[in-house]
């Protein structure tokens, strides 16, 4: 009867959530899901018709091919650097740097873009310096600044998570295997990287859904149209919003919503993590 008791006052503290979730996230979806199967007024059932004509626009292929290669280009790059920062960190040979990691997500995503515009204009300091004259936020250019710049701003994030679980690392293994006579990289590859698989899991998730959050960086930094290099899913949803095409919307967000989570679940976390797909 204590068990029972326990349970029913677990599910009335998860009740508010619950109900939040579907009321706010649940049901919206399935109204999209619904829209995506409607003409544009949402009154006439056409079937596939709205999936047919997004995979068929040339924006949707060219905002989904952008960003997953941001995708592939940022996440490893973001989990491996700050990686090797938080062990340097941690280890004792930067200690400065774990001190002001997180400055940079202090720094207002408009007074950064603001930086960027005076560094990499046509006339900033970057083309004084080189001695060049390219348009760097309106050319192919454009998707190594906006990398960039994610990564500046959300390393030290990582670092911290990567502190964080470092910190749950016994420090009597690295002692044994100092006394067997084992050098940093057997440390790192032996020891740091299976103790860290509880964390891997999150970071990666919080490191695939950071780099989809990367459109005001973009925006602010090229305005609606940019350059090809970075037209990214999220500019496609807000100029289909601009010209009302709420069908081409719905089945958007069902076909990338699909995708994107069929890419993040081999990666979900599951018992002590799945570290191995990233570093076997």
């Amino acid at each position: 009867m204590a068990k029972k008791k326990d349970s029913w006052k677990e599910a009335l503290f998860l009740l508010p959530s619950l109900l939040g979730v579907t009321v706010f996230v649940l049901a919206p979806f399935v109204d999209v899901a619904r829209r995506s199967l409607m003409d544009v007024m949402g009154e006439e059932f056409i079937g596939i018709q709205n999936y047919r004509a997004v995979f068929t626009n040339q924006a949707f292929q060219l905002a989904m091919r952008n960003t997953f290669k941001f995708l592939l280009v940022c996440v490893p790059l973001l989990l491996g650097l700050s990686l090797l920062l938080a062990a340097a960190a941690y280890f004792g040979k930067g200690r400065i740097y774990q001190k002001v990691c997180l400055l940079p997500m202090a720094v207002p995503v408009a007074s950064l873009a603001f930086v960027w515009e005076i560094l990499f204009h046509p006339n900033g300091l970057v083309n004084r310096c080189l001695g060049l004259s390219i348009d760097w936020l309106h050319s192919p250019y454009a998707f190594g600044v906006l990398a960039a710049s994610f990564l500046w701003k959300h390393m030290g994030y990582f670092v911290i998570l990567w502190i964080t679980g470092l910190e749950g690392i016994p420090k009597s293994l690295y002692e044994a295997a100092s006394l067997d006579g084992a050098g940093a990289a057997a440390k790192f590859r032996y020891i740091t990287l299976p103790g860290l698989r509880p964390m891997a899991s999150a970071a990666l998730v919080l490191a695939f859904t950071g780099t989809l959050k990367s459109y005001r960086e973009a925006y602010l930094l090229a305005g609606e149209y940019p350059d090809k290099s970075i037209y990214m899913v999220q500019h496609m949803f807000h100029n289909w919003f601009r010209e009302m095409s709420m069908e081409k919307i719905a089945a958007g967000a069902v076909v990338i919503l699909v995708v994107f989570a069929a890419a993040v679940y081999p990666f979900r976390k599951k018992g002590g993590g799945n570290l191995e797909t990233l570093c076997p």
